[in-house]
């Protein structure tokens, strides 16, 4: 399993990806491989205001129903309307084409709270 080193990381498996600003969130690979076959993706709308830690949409897979937990605060200004159709771009590509939302960010200090892929790593494997 591949970290994106440039990326950071939530405990609950989240993948934030700094953009001027904004932050690009999707789930890690770690987390789509332990859920297995992604079937249904349910995401916020744009203009949603997400809170740290507060759940703001879901992942369906074979086997269960998993929360997406926001690893920022902010407002949603865009969503990945490709995953509607194609939910099985998690498991393919999770850290490409399965970006879910771009978030403009209120507090650069939930940025800072995030692991970096090397401290990501070392939480999976415990």
């Amino acid at each position: 399993m591949s970290l994106p080193e440039d990326y950071l990381y939530s405990k609950e498996h989240e993948w934030v990806k700094k953009e001027d600003g904004k932050v690009r969130i999707g789930i890690t690979d770690f987390a789509q491989d332990e859920l297995g076959d992604i079937v249904f993706v349910e995401l916020p709308e744009v203009g949603d205001s997400l809170e740290l830690d507060e759940p703001f949409g879901s992942v369906e897979s074979v086997k269960t129903v998993s929360e997406l937990y926001a690893p920022v605060s902010g407002k949603v200004v865009e969503v990945n309307e490709e995953l509607e159709d194609s939910p099985e771009l998690v498991n393919e590509s999770p850290y490409e084409k399965a970006w879910m939302i771009v978030i403009e960010v209120e507090d650069d200090t939930d940025v800072n709270e995030l692991l970096d892929a090397e401290a990501y790593q070392e939480f999976i494997e415990e």
